[in-house]
């Protein structure tokens, strides 16, 4: 069953945090182990879902009882958080970036993205745009959300990873990125290859994208600090005419506030959501949970898990699970960070780093 996450969001705020410092227990003999997840905003109900599978998966074949506790927030400040002191076990953010800031702060061993199949990230997903049903403003895509009276909700790119990719998708669509189907495993292949392999990275140094970038934010009315209170500032407050999120957060809005209420828009071309995971080896090496918090990410890729992930409307790297629930995801051109901008270091550090572009083009509206 469904669990309605948006009304509760603002008393949830960091599920997890509290939890004392001798909760824990060794795997060892069996013994129950408790594991915090320290994830992005909008991935509350599905790692409900996933726990609750995989501490059964887990006690069938170890005779260990597991407990996760969650965390939320923007993935930027997640991040932050277990760069402060926050115990996560493993965390699953929005961004590569900012696990690879908790592996600069030492506490995630270099390589982490090699230690999971697909550079460490279990599912995809893409930002697509969520209307008013009727879709009175006539916003079908990039470009729409650029014309005079349109009001546009996206959470902050400083903090949010949902922002980041906001941002990230409208550049790439404006400068023209090579785009690859993700349905398929040639295509999957595709994606990886190319963006291993790239060299020249000419978005960086188009124009028309920098203009529409700049010409976006002044559409934007306020930027929350993450995806699920994004969510709430549109579906909820009835402030703007058109959502950017994630395309599991907007089937999400539509079945918490009415189907009758709002429209999905996939636009033509959309950037690939690549959300990684990994273990934070300083803290479960000091609580004995390596096993168990590794078993737990492993588990991701399982086709149980990969079925959950696809039930929440995230999209699973199972070509398999993919093609079962493939009425379920609008076929969408999407280009890659990797091809697109050569990687996540270098978009960090010129999009969203203190004093780049977002800095100099975004000016609050009063």
């Amino acid at each position: 069953m469904r669990i309605s996450g948006f009304k509760t969001v603002l008393a949830i705020g960091f599920a997890g945090i509290a939890l004392a410092a001798g909760s824990w227990k060794s795997a060892e003999g069996g013994q129950p182990v408790t594991l915090l997840n320290v994830s992005y905003d909008p991935t509350r109900e599905l790692y409900e879902a996933i726990n609750d599978a995989f501490a059964a998966d887990y006690l069938k074949k170890a005779s260990t009882k597991v407990t996760i506790e969650q965390s939320h927030g923007g993935s930027g400040k997640q991040a932050a958080s277990v760069v402060n002191g926050l115990q996560a076990d493993v965390v699953t953010l929005g961004v590569a970036w900012d696990i690879d800031a908790i592996r600069k702060a030492g506490l995630v061993k270099p390589g982490w993205q090699d230690r999971f199949r697909y550079n460490s990230a279990p599912y995809t997903s893409t930002v697509a745009f969520l209307v008013r049903k009727g879709n009175p403003k006539h916003i079908h895509d990039w470009r729409d959300l650029l014309r005079p009276g349109v009001q546009i909700i996206a959470p902050n790119p400083k903090v949010s990873g949902a922002g980041r990719w906001a941002f990230l998708g409208l550049w790439g669509a404006t400068a023209g990125a090579k785009t690859y189907d993700l349905s398929t495993k040639e295509g999957l292949a595709a994606s990886i290859a190319d963006g291993k392999t790239a060299k020249d990275f000419p978005a960086y140094k188009n124009a028309a994208a920098l203009a529409a970038i700049t010409e976006f934010y002044k559409h934007v009315p306020v930027l929350d600090t993450g995806a699920r209170g994004a969510t709430v500032t549109f579906a909820q407050k009835g402030i703007g005419d058109v959502l950017l999120n994630w395309e599991n957060e907007l089937y999400l809005a539509s079945d918490e506030f009415g189907k009758d209420k709002f429209e999905i828009i996939y636009p033509t071309v959309s950037v690939l959501g690549e959300p990684p995971v990994a273990v934070v080896d300083t803290v479960v090496d000091k609580k004995g949970t390596r096993a168990v918090a590794t078993a737990y990410l492993q588990y991701l890729y399982s086709p149980e898990a990969q079925d959950i992930i696809a039930q929440w409307h995230y999209r699973p790297r199972d070509v398999e699970v993919y093609k079962k629930y493939s009425s379920t995801f609008p076929p969408v051109k999407l280009f890659t960070v990797d091809q697109t901008f050569g990687g996540w270091p270098r978009a960090q550090k010129t999009f969203f780093a203190d004093g780049g572009v977002f800095d100099q083009i975004y000016k609050p509206t009063k």
